[in-house]
């Protein structure tokens, strides 16, 4: 099932990744610097408070790419230490535009125990074709063997537009370890055939994109990972409910409900900067600025954001029941 939790053992052979997955924030101090000292609060409120055990940590949400590697190094040892015998699964996004930098990530995420990998395609000297692609994360998957490994399909970022169908074409064959993808595309099309084409092989078909996920459950969606599961892991787990019990009715009220929000802050600059301001809002955890290029979040988005949250009810642990639109309106 969709929503099943996966035991947690750092020493037990690695489970695919399945079932909703916070894209992790790395929170900062006024100065850029970033603040470890609130990683184990930030564990302790995803999994008490909005019920998600697995995370993706270094990614796009995470700034992965604006951190040196020794930083990501100690983000994702903190997130593993702090994680044991709380979270199910933690993947450490370990992509780089250097090969030999990807590894050493790879290698460290393995000595660290993390439960997975996941690489994004390099985006400055790109791939230009499916199989130098292929070789590329095959090189990054060889660093560490023993971990599930996975591609971060993200084009509109990257620049490479591989479909992702034609990429799993033989791909286990080239990468033995490979256990699936985060699909982070709006093209339903191209994630509906990776599911379509590849029923026999049991991959992880995780995706990306939060306010289209109940279209991709009905496409065969195996887990979802996303930046507003921070902070609406809870409402979303509602919709997921629905889902599984073929309460289709209720489970699309509630993507509905969490658009409206999505919509909203889209529609006033919603990015990495304004993820961390609700972020902080909504759990009182510090998540701090982002790191330049980008700009921290105006005053006047995250008080337009606290009201949108507050008239859909998202800050007051309120249930939706039984496709109740009421707490929506």
């Amino acid at each position: 099932m969709f929503s099943r939790h996966l035991s947690n053992s750092m020493d037990s052979p690695k489970k695919k990744l399945q079932g909703l997955v916070a894209a992790t924030i790395t929170p900062m101090t006024e100065h850029g610097e970033i603040n470890f000292s609130v990683i184990g609060r930030y564990v302790d409120y995803l999994v008490e408070e909005q019920g998600v055990k697995n995370v993706f940590v270094n990614g796009t949400t995470g700034e992965g790419l604006s951190l040196s590697i020794s930083e990501r190094c100690r983000v994702a040892e903190e997130w593993v230490t702090k994680g044991r015998n709380k979270l199910d699964q933690i993947v450490i996004h370990v992509g780089a535009l250097s090969l030999k930098e990807s590894q050493e990530l790879a290698q460290h995420a393995a000595e660290i125990g993390a439960d997975g990998i996941a690489v994004i395609a390099p985006f400055f000297l790109k791939p230009w074709n499916k199989d130098v692609l292929i070789n590329f994360l095959k090189e990054v998957a060889a660093a560490a063997p023993a971990l599930p490994f996975y591609y971060y399909h993200i084009p509109a970022l990257t620049g490479v537009k591989i479909r992702a169908e034609e990429l799993l074409d033989g791909i286990q064959d080239k990468i033995p370890s490979f256990q699936g993808l985060k699909f982070s595309d709006t093209d339903l099309l191209d994630f509906g055939q990776c599911v379509d084409q590849n029923r026999q092989r049991q991959f992880a078909f995780l995706f990306g994109v939060d306010e289209q996920l109940l279209s991709a459950l009905v496409m065969g969606a195996t887990g979802a990972v996303g930046s507003t599961y921070n902070y609406l892991g809870k409402k979303t787990k509602q919709m997921l409910e629905a889902f599984e019990r073929k309460d289709f009715s209720s489970a699309l009220n509630h993507q509905f409900c969490i658009q409206r929000f999505i919509n909203f802050v889209v529609k006033l600059g919603f990015g990495v900067s304004q993820t961390k301001a609700i972020m902080t809002l909504v759990s009182g955890i510090p998540m701090g600025p982002p790191r330049l290029p980008l700009q921290k979040a105006s005053r006047e988005f995250t008080d337009n954001a606290e009201a949108k949250l507050k008239s859909l009810d998202f800050l007051s642990c309120t249930d939706l029941k039984d496709g109740n639109m009421e707490a929506c309106s």
